[in-house]
C-alpha cells in the first residue's frame, strides 16, 4: 500500500457523513437487501416506506 493511499484511508476515517447522506445510505442498503430477495421491490417502494416511517416518527406514532 502506498503512502498516498494510507493518507487517503486515514482521511476517510475522519469524515462525518451528513444526516442526509446517512439516510441515502440506509435506503440504498434496504433496497439492495430487499431487492436481492424479491426482484419486484423497487427503489420507489423503499423511498415511499421510508417517508411513511419518517412521517409516523414526526407525528409520534
Amino acid at each position: 500500500m502506498t503512502n498516498e493511499l494510507k493518507k487517503l484511508i486515514e482521511a476517510a476515517k475522519r469524515v462525518e457523513p451528513s444526516p442526509e447522506h446517512r439516510e441515502e445510505q440506509r435506503r440504498s442498503f434496504a433496497y439492495g437487501n430487499t431487492h436481492f430477495e424479491n426482484s419486484r421491490i423497487t427503489r420507489e417502494m423503499v423511498n415511499e416506506q421510508a417517508e411513511k416511517l419518517a412521517r409516523q416518527e414526526r407525528d409520534g406514532h
